[in-house]
């Protein structure tokens, strides 16, 4: 069972979601907010597996609210935002406080569910032409992620421009010629050296760093 917090100033939006996600054998929303102030305490509460978090809410936003709880939680749930529009820069601030990923509030039922599964099982939900877009907006390289970035190997750091790409680790062996599980160990000592929790957080960084080029879409 995986175990689902809601957080919404829209109460409309999360009776639609839980009705959806309540529907599934395998999902349970195990608590509701519409204020990001409340998620810690509802969270330490409920203990769930996700957390699917509006972005924008009027008093604690996505972002601070995703900053509290990855920074106040010895073992944080992950974090699934939600927008209205892909191209919101609070996105991008919300996946650089640690979120795994994000969801629009347009995306099919389905799609949501099968969001909340891949997420659980350890999956991030990549958009890379998204997140391109967004990092083209944001402020010149950062340079901690540039110090960091540049502990990679090149063999690592060829394997993180492809997961910015949104290659898959077969696309990634295809590419580079390499074995599957060659690129699982490249995968995991770019998030080890990088201190990401997840794929998103390594492309992020990536972007930081100015190693991957970021151009607005057109």
């Amino acid at each position: 069972m995986i175990d689902i917090v809601l957080v919404d100033d829209e109460a409309l939006v999360r009776a639609g979601l839980a009705a959806l996600l309540g529907a599934e054998d395998d999902l349970r929303v195990v608590g509701e907010t519409d204020d990001g102030s409340r998620v810690l305490d509802l969270v330490r509460r409920t203990r769930p597996d996700i957390v699917v978090m509006d972005v924008r809410m009027p008093r604690v936003d996505g972002i601070q609210a995703t900053r509290t709880l990855l920074s106040s939680l010895a073992a944080p749930p992950k974090v699934v935002v939600l927008t209205t529009f892909e191209n919101d820069d609070h996105v991008y601030g919300a996946l650089r406080a640690g979120a795994c990923g994000f969801l629009l509030k347009r995306t099919r039922p389905e799609e949501i569910v099968a969001a909340i599964r891949l997420v659980h099982s350890g999956d991030a939900l990549l958009f890379p032409a998204a997140i391109r877009g967004l990092a083209a907006r944001q402020p010149a390289a950062d340079p901690r992620a540039a110090k960091a970035v540049g502990t990679l190997t090149e063999r690592e750091a060829n394997t993180l421009v492809l997961m910015a790409r949104g290659r898959s680790n077969a696309e990634i062996a295809d590419e580079l010629v390499i074995g599957v599980e060659t690129v699982k160990t490249h995968v995991s000592n770019v998030l080890g050296k990088l201190g990401a929790r997840d794929r998103t957080q390594a492309v992020i960084a990536a972007y930081d760093a100015g190693l991957v080029q970021a151009r607005p879409r057109t």
